[in-house]
């Protein structure tokens, strides 16, 4: 990363079974995340570090060992599907 993670602007984000819709209106684009997929989301606000992201992952579910590996696998599929700059 260059920088600090943030999401695109103008994302609907709704609840839903198992999850959450992520709606893209731009590109008229619906994508499903899992709560936790969420939260790396909500955390790119541009203000979080990837490794800010991961510790705070990691508080949030009261885990032993810090997600990493799997806080920036997230965050690359993340910038891959266009949720992230």
């Amino acid at each position: 990363w260059t920088g600090n993670p943030r999401h695109v602007d103008n994302l609907d984000i709704n609840p839903a079974d198992d999850g959450y819709i992520i709606y893209q209106p731009e590109q008229d684009r619906v994508h499903f995340l899992n709560p936790t997929a969420v939260l790396i989301l909500e955390l790119s606000n541009g203000e979080n570090s990837p490794e800010e992201i991961v510790e705070l992952v990691k508080q949030a579910y009261g885990l032993a060992e810090a997600p990493a590996e799997e806080v920036h696998g997230a965050l690359k599929q993340l910038k891959a599907e266009g949720l992230l700059l």
